[in-house]
């Protein structure tokens, strides 16, 4: 307790650099979060073939973005698309991975199946000539030569070297439920979000499945206080520096291999229980995307949130919301003027953060990211 109150004290005094501190003599603290205030935006009327965006992939200088009308690509300042009219196979961009050996676009189709793009040519993969387990892909990701398919009916698995698939559904996973709305892939292992059936992982080497579950199994309440998964309604695990963070429509939780953690809009910084995505920047941090906006869990340990939002819906610019649990400390002004807060991608690059919305997409300039860090964190995420 202790230490949460000295923490709150140095946030009360400066924040990021944004703001002097009461007394002038007094420099950055340790703690203090990083608040983006400085960003860019980006609709269809900017070059991106649609507003609603779905997916979100950095790839070094690149951006590749996913829409309901296409693909795109952002580089030197500049929008390239891609839709039907070019090879897409199908318009809707649900997912999107890069193979960081081939360098290959695995693009998830929300309807259409899956597609490669490489060399300029889009191949396509559907149920009728390969073994994708259903043409309704959510989530995508690649590990060495294995490229990862989520799927409303199952997950697949394509061994890009051998050209084998493998399909995993209830018959031979422990499925309570096969519509896999969400997949991550590291250190040999493989989370998926399962629509009301949890986590589940996937050690390659073993071939074991593991599954998380919300051990109390209501449905409205989360009964017990973090004695396991907050919910069995996943929408998305993210595995960093062996830490799984998963989200669901009713709030977030962290795992450590150890205890669970779980958070709620009524105790902590999320703008909702309601999160369409949860993407790790650390063992300790995780930028939240939810239907009212962008929670970030700055630092776990102190419990440290920055939210990005509208605070009212006639404002034209959002807010960051600064705080302690859901005890605010700090509101900070931003220049970040999208229409809509309903945040369903959330991408890193470098320094700078991506924001995608039902209405637009967003960049957050990251300039002095670190030094808005405790020493300690911004050793973990270099």
């Amino acid at each position: 307790m202790g230490r949460q109150l000295t923490v709150f004290a140095a946030i009360i005094l400066v924040i990021g650099g944004l703001g002097e501190a009461s007394d002038p003599t007094i420099g950055p603290l340790p703690g203090e979060p990083f608040v983006y205030t400085r960003w860019q935006t980006f609709e269809a009327r900017d070059g991106l073939p649609n507003d609603h965006i779905f997916a979100l992939t950095a790839d070094g200088d690149r951006l590749w973005v996913g829409t309901e009308g296409g693909l795109a690509r952002f580089e030197d300042d500049r929008w390239t698309t891609w839709t039907t009219e070019d090879g897409l196979p199908f318009d809707v961009i649900s997912a999107i991975a890069v193979s960081p050996v081939t360098g290959d676009v695995w693009i998830g189709l929300l309807g259409g199946g899956l597609a490669r793009f490489s060399g300029g040519r889009f191949d396509h993969f559907n149920q009728f000539n390969s073994g994708l387990v259903n043409d309704v892909v959510y989530g995508v990701a690649v590990l060495g030569d294995t490229v990862w398919i989520a799927t409303t009916a199952g997950m697949s698995a394509f061994d890009t070297r051998s050209q084998q698939w493998q399909i995993f559904t209830e018959r031979n996973a422990p499925m309570d439920e096969i519509w896999c709305y969400n997949v991550d892939a590291r250190d040999g292992k493989v989370y998926a979000a399962v629509w009301g059936g949890g986590i589940l992982e996937y050690e390659i080497a073993t071939q074991r499945w593991n599954a998380h579950r919300d051990p109390d199994r209501e449905m409205e309440i989360d009964l017990y206080r973090d004695d396991g998964l907050i919910h069995n309604i996943t929408t998305s695990a993210s595995y960093l520096d062996d830490v799984l963070w998963a989200s669901t429509y009713f709030g977030l939780s962290r795992y450590d291999g150890r205890a669970w953690r779980g958070y709620l809009d009524k105790d902590s910084g999320l703008a909702s229980n309601f999160i369409n995505l949860a993407k790790a920047r650390s063992a300790t941090s995780c930028y939240n995307a939810t239907d009212m906006g962008l929670a970030v869990l700055v630092d776990s340990p102190t419990d440290t949130w920055v939210t990005y939002r509208r605070e009212t819906e006639d404002v034209e610019t959002w807010s960051a919301i600064v705080g302690i649990g859901n005890e605010v400390v700090r509101t900070v002004s931003t220049d970040l003027d999208l229409p809509n807060d309903f945040v369903i991608a959330v991408e890193f690059q470098g320094d700078d953060i991506w924001v995608g919305t039902g209405h637009g997409l967003a960049r957050g300039i990251g300039g002095g990211y670190y030094e808005g860090l405790s020493g300690q964190q911004a050793g973990e995420e270099e």
